[in-house]
């Protein structure tokens, strides 16, 4: 692609617009951790410039998130007990990433279904409200997650600290009412930032406030860690790597369907992960693909990675020389930011909407909600995901039962007046046909036993037909085999017609069909019809009568 003028003018208005917005967010992600405002600067800034330089998505925005850094704080009251041992944790989340994108494991984030990206996401909107409820009101952050909040919320409101509610409400007020029309020109979270403050410094005193910030360059936070923590790190590490993933590539979905570019997974997910190793390596949040950020980057002109590395550079200069400025920013103030910010991540289309969801999308959608706010993150989604693939099979097994045909054929309109009159009864059906179309896989597998086993016993003869068969998974494929088993308990005779491609090389690989003769594997139904006739001569003969 050819960069000019045009496109260094929209990066540069992208990074200097994204830099701006990241401000207040990372100083905001940063406290609610429980790290520290500076590391959500920090984090802006490794995952910022190396997921842009290094990632699969041109125009993404990355640095610390919502879901990331939940994440994080769980991690730190169950998983470490130093500052090092927390980066430990957010380094070996890198390589997780990095591992998964050089196994190409990236492509299948694409297939995560809807209602469970809807459902995790309102849980981390709900969780972001309830964690920050305490800030909000003045008082400090409750042990035990979302859960401890929402416990000591009635003893809070009990003691809250008025000052710092009025400083809160006025920050959401703001950063809600602020005109669309302005929005272009500053966006929201940087003027409910300024008019907080201001209130907060300048009229109210006395309230919570982020207080001193490490100044100048991030200094190294690595300690060798020991081999039992290494085991023990291993678990929260690949939540945070599995989230980071799929916030990341979500958020890269996002920007494809506004650019109508196309991102590349895997390449995304090493970036990530590059940037979350020197995150930990300075002390700052996991990080992954913002959507805000990414999406003010794309309306203000950023298209190629050099406006994401610019706005990481800017945040930086904004460290070195602002640091002083920014401590005198209240609790309340961040609070009231990020519970905007945990509101609109809440997808309110479909929740006003659930009771028109099919009745399996509805659970899948609050089961996960449910469990990503009352549990944890990891097991939300990895419920989700399992429910999610039972409501689908269920779904796909109507779909492919409905390609299934199963019939019996006539002697009279299958062997035709040109076959021994003798072999012919008008009133009998010898011969039944089972055919298949399309995919097939162990949703409809198991159904296909119950409804086509009993044709089977029906009939002296059954020819399996796959010629419109194009996909046989493996647990279908044995089961298949059971099918032939009914056939031989019954002694029915089996032909197999269409056979060809992956199907057939699926059946052969698991000798599925070493049962069945090889002159009874024909290619048409004219062949199916010349095997029948023998067969059923056979059995006549066999059975000392005429059939007929």
């Amino acid at each position: 692609m050819k960069y000019d003028y045009q496109a260094l003018r929209g990066d540069f208005f992208g990074g200097v617009t994204s830099a701006i917005v990241a401000l207040p967010v990372a100083l905001a992600f940063g406290v609610a951790s429980g790290l520290g405002a500076a590391a959500g600067l920090y984090s802006a800034i490794a995952v910022g410039f190396f997921a842009a330089v290094f990632g699969g998505t041109r125009s993404q925005i990355s640095g610390p998130t919502a879901p990331m850094t939940v994440a994080m704080a769980a991690i730190l009251t169950t998983h470490s007990a130093t500052l090092a041992e927390a980066m430990i944790v957010v380094i070996m989340a890198g390589l997780l990433q990095i591992a998964m994108g050089a196994l190409r494991i990236g492509r299948f984030v694409a297939y995560t279904p809807a209602v469970v990206v809807s459902g995790f996401m309102s849980g981390i909107g709900i969780i972001i409200i309830l964690i920050q409820s305490m800030p909000f009101l003045g008082l400090p952050p409750a042990a035990g997650g979302a859960m401890g909040a929402l416990r000591a919320l009635p003893d809070a409101l009990a003691n809250l600290d008025p000052g710092a509610v009025a400083v809160a409400v006025i920050t959401l007020a703001v950063a809600v009412a602020w005109p669309p029309r302005l929005r272009k020109l500053v966006p929201p979270p940087l003027v409910a930032l300024v008019v907080g403050t201001t209130v907060g410094v300048l009229w109210i005193g006395g309230i919570p406030i982020i207080g001193e910030i490490p100044t100048g360059m991030p200094t190294l936070q690595f300690a060798l860690p020991s081999a039992a923590f290494l085991v023990s790190a291993l678990q929260p590490a690949l939540i945070l790597a599995i989230l980071g993933s799929v916030d990341s590539l979500l958020t890269s979905l996002v920007a494809d369907s506004i650019t109508g570019t196309r991102h590349k997974a895997n390449r995304e997910l090493i970036g990530q992960g590059i940037g979350n190793i020197a995150s930990g390596l300075i002390g700052g949040l996991p990080g992954a693909g913002a959507t805000m950020g990414t999406v003010v980057n794309i309306r203000a002109g950023g298209s190629t990675p050099v406006s994401g590395a610019l706005r990481a550079v800017l945040v930086l200069a904004l460290l070195l020389g602002l640091g002083q400025y920014v401590e005198p920013i209240p609790h309340a103030v961040l609070a009231a930011i990020l519970v905007k910010v945990g509101w609109d991540i809440i997808d309110w289309r479909v929740l006003v909407r659930v009771n028109h969801l099919r009745r399996e999308h509805m659970i899948v959608m609050l089961v996960t909600l449910g469990l990503t706010v009352f549990v944890d993150l990891m097991t939300g989604v990895a419920i989700g995901l399992i429910v999610a693939g039972m409501a689908h099979s269920s779904q796909l097994e109507h779909l492919e039962l409905d390609s299934v045909v199963s019939v019996p054929l006539l002697d009279q309109m299958f062997f035709g007046e040109h076959e021994d009159p003798a072999l012919l009864d008008w009133y009998s059906a010898r011969v039944g046909l089972v055919a298949l179309k399309g995919s097939f896989t162990v949703a409809s597998a198991h159904k296909l036993v119950a409804v086509i086993g009993g044709d089977i016993k029906e009939h002296e003869v059954t020819i399996f037909d796959f010629t419109s068969v194009t996909y046989l998974d493996d647990s279908a494929a044995m089961l298949i085999r059971q099918l032939l088993d009914v056939a031989e308990r019954e002694e029915t005779e089996v032909i197999v017609m269409g056979l060809s491609g992956s199907p057939a090389e699926t059946l052969r690989t698991l000798d599925i069909l070493d049962g069945v003769p090889r002159k009874q594997r024909v290619r048409t139904l004219d062949s199916a019809r010349d095997v029948a006739v023998e067969l059923l001569k056979k059995r006549s003969s066999g059975a000392g009568q005429l059939i007929g």
